[in-house]
């Protein structure tokens, strides 16, 4: 089990290198996160929903994500708390302290789906959450030392040299565990290494003096991460494509609203070279040279688009219309683009109705059934073939429906998606469109005739992750990783 001295200290990468690394050596390998907080989630081919980071570890594991992978996964909503999932499928929607309630009550569902794991695999790498030393979090603890304690799963402590203080966060994490906990940590791993590795050796000695836990070596810098899909939202400006739009072809704006979810939608597009791909913050204004507005997914519709509307970007988006400028809504973005969105059930939280852009003649009733299915379709306009999925709450009805973006499968007999009668305004549910190469190119060519693309989005992915995996074992003892494995 990879631990963390804190969030964002870079265990989804290690745990994806390692996977990818274990698989190339012939291991069957899966990947396990007891619980996740994220909005990025995927659709699994059980029939559930997973966090985003899991399913590249299936992915670096060259298995099929399952529910199994991630059994809690928690989704930040507006005033409601988080929803949460549980195996796949949502439970409800929880204020922190209930949550905290219900912990005690999820263990045996882990515990559950980390034997089916375990029974198909030689090795399962777990990833944990946030940090290992949040002691005041620690009763009814799921995701790091106590789901560790509860299966008996040796650990290996992360921590992140980027961002300063790494020998006191080791340290620190030492001085805080009881003594049963700090049993099971067998080492650490420094990672995120700029520079000089010499320069450390004095404070590897200091680490091993106070907590006896052996150096498992220094993971340098990975500056490719940026190409595998991000499942925070704190690592969204490093996945956007912001050089000068003046070398680009086309340039999309985001305006990154607070709840934002399923944002890997934007991966493909900023992985092409001739794409300008410019997250739009809270205080800044949609610039007027921009091609395309993307309203992407959200974790809590209503309450993001109250914050579009506070933002004046409303106002942005109506302008770039008039102008003959193209709009593209994802999911909560598309709901976003009709007339009216309702939450009769409270939902979303307190407001039961809000009224959309009236960019789309559509509109969206929230409902607590989620749609949960992959989606092999047909872009109509150019007969471009793609896969996607979808992962929402709510049905959109109206006469922009007529007009549809897509044929879903069924021999094309299902329609997908709608636009307006100019073609420039569109709206969709379907995620991970854009990973589909044929498909966006074809996309961009809409937007900008001599758009040019040699860019295979997947092929990327799948060199970048033997990179990662080659990266982590030129860094660190693998010997001893295997070893603390019990090979």
């Amino acid at each position: 089990m990879i631990q963390g001295t804190g969030s964002n200290v870079g265990k989804s990468m290690l745990v994806a290198g390692l996977c990818r690394y274990f698989t190339n050596h012939g291991f069957t390998v899966r990947p396990f996160k007891p619980q996740n907080m994220s909005n990025n989630a995927a659709v699994t081919e059980d029939g559930g929903e997973i966090g985003r980071a899991q399913a590249l570890q299936a992915l670096a594991c060259k298995t099929k994500p399952t529910i199994h992978m991630n059994p809690v996964l928690l989704k930040p909503e507006g005033e409601c708390g988080s929803q949460v999932i549980v195996q796949g499928k949502r439970l409800g929607s929880y204020k922190a302290k209930n949550f905290y309630d219900l912990k005690k009550t999820l263990m045996p569902k882990v515990l559950e789906s980390f034997e089916l794991l375990k029974q198909e695999a030689d090795l399962v790498i777990v990833e944990g959450a946030g940090s290992a030393s949040e002691m005041n979090l620690r009763e009814n603890d799921i995701a790091n030392m106590g789901f560790a304690e509860a299966a008996n799963v040796p650990v290996i402590i992360a921590a992140d040299i980027d961002r300063g203080g790494v020998l006191a966060s080791i340290v620190g994490t030492h001085a805080l565990l009881p003594k049963n906990e700090i049993n099971l940590i067998k080492g650490y791993i420094i990672n995120k290494f700029r520079g000089d590795p010499a320069l450390f050796t004095s404070a590897e000695s200091l680490i091993t003096e106070k907590t006896s836990w052996t150096s498992i070596g220094m993971c340098p810098w990975f500056p490719k991460a940026n190409l595998l899909p991000a499942e925070d939202s704190q690592d969204l400006e490093n996945n956007s494509n912001t050089e000068p739009s003046s070398t680009k072809q086309i340039k999309i704006s985001v305006p990154v609203l607070p709840r934002i979810a399923n944002f890997d939608d934007l991966d493909p597009l900023a992985a092409e070279p001739n794409v300008e791909l410019k997250l739009i913050k809270q205080g800044e204004l949609i610039e007027e040279d921009t091609d395309l507005i993307i309203l992407t997914g959200s974790k809590a519709t209503i309450a993001d688009l109250k914050t579009l509307y506070e933002e004046g970007w409303h106002i942005d988006i109506a302008k770039h219309v008039r102008k003959g400028g193209y709009v593209l809504g994802l999911c909560g973005g598309y709901q976003m683009l009709g007339k009216t969105i309702k939450d009769p059930e409270y939902l979303e939280g307190s407001l039961s109705e809000i009224d959309g852009l009236n960019l789309l003649n559509i509109e969206t009733t929230i409902e607590p059934q989620k749609t949960l299915i992959d989606v092999n379709a047909e872009f109509i306009e150019t007969n471009s073939n793609l896969t996607a999925y979808e992962m929402h709450m709510g049905k959109t009805s109206g006469p922009d429906l007529s007009n549809p973006l897509f044929k879903k499968s069924d021999e094309g007999k299902i329609l997908e998606g709608a636009q307006n009668s100019t073609g420039k305004v569109m709206g969709t549910y379907l995620h991970g469109l854009f990973q589909s190469d044929e498909f966006r190119k074809k996309f961009l060519q809409k937007i900008s005739a001599n758009f040019e693309s040699q860019t295979a989005y997947k092929l990327q992915v799948e060199v970048t992750l033997n990179e990662l995996a080659n990266h982590i074992a030129d860094s660190l003892n693998i010997k001893e990783i295997e070893k603390i494995s019990g090979f």
